[in-house]
């Protein structure tokens, strides 16, 4: 007998996630392009952002970068 477990994830638009962490839908496509966001995937030309995915730290801020 063959057992599949199926786990739906869900997820939020680059608008909804600009409204979410409070930057522009802009910037949410340049962290989505740059790989910055962690599960981000693009389905055709839009990008998929899990509901759970932590905001970048902006790396153009002095007091964010490492």
């Amino acid at each position: 007998m063959l057992k599949v477990e199926v786990f739906i994830m869900e997820y939020m638009t680059t608008k909804e996630a600009a409204e979410k962490w409070g930057v522009s839908d802009r910037r949410i496509l340049q962290y989505c392009n740059t790989g910055r966001i962690s599960g981000a995937a693009k389905m055709g030309n839009t990008w998929i952002i899990p509901i759970d995915a932590k905001k970048p730290k902006d790396g153009r801020r002095k007091e964010n970068q490492e």
